[in-house]
């Protein structure tokens, strides 16, 4: 199965959607295996299931239950679906199209693939090819930081 996540700002992301259902209509894609959170977008999915939103837990669910995460280039997105060690592809979004206030998922995708975490696609007309290297791809280990900052925190504050 592969999960797709726009995420839950006020802001569409038609262009990732539109490109889904392309590549559907051109039997690329089977529709049948691909669920969506959808978010504030405007455009309605023709060939493959969606909701605008979704609980938590079902969220959490759909990533579990996939294979690929093509995702936006939310940091919970992201990091949510590498924890449970999925194949993602992070499409940024634009200005240009209206779909954010500036292109600071750029740098957050960039990020996550020179880390070795995430597959990028800058451009969606490259979703079809990213879709065929993903599958054969191996990538790093999510391992959190979380407990070294508290350690260094801590260090800091009792000095």
């Amino acid at each position: 199965m592969i999960f797709i996540t726009v995420g839950s700002q006020k802001f569409q992301f038609d262009r990732l959607l539109k490109e889904v259902d392309r590549l559907i209509e051109t039997g690329k894609m089977n529709g049948s295996e691909i669920v969506a959170q959808t978010g504030y977008c405007q455009y309605e999915p023709k060939h493959f299931h969606f909701e605008p939103f979704m609980s938590k837990d079902d969220f959490l669910t759909h990533i579990n239950n996939s294979e690929i995460v093509i995702t936006h280039g939310g940091t919970g997105s992201i990091i949510n679906s590498v924890k449970l060690g999925k194949k993602v592809i992070g499409v940024p979004r634009q200005e240009a199209f209206g779909e954010h206030v500036d292109n600071h998922q750029f740098e957050i995708i960039e990020e996550f693939e020179n880390t070795k975490l995430i597959y990028a696609v800058y451009e969606i007309a490259d979703l079809e090819d990213a879709l065929v290297k993903v599958v054969d791809m191996t990538f790093r280990t999510y391992q959190s930081n979380t407990n070294h900052i508290i350690e260094l925190l801590e260090t800091a504050l009792h000095t």
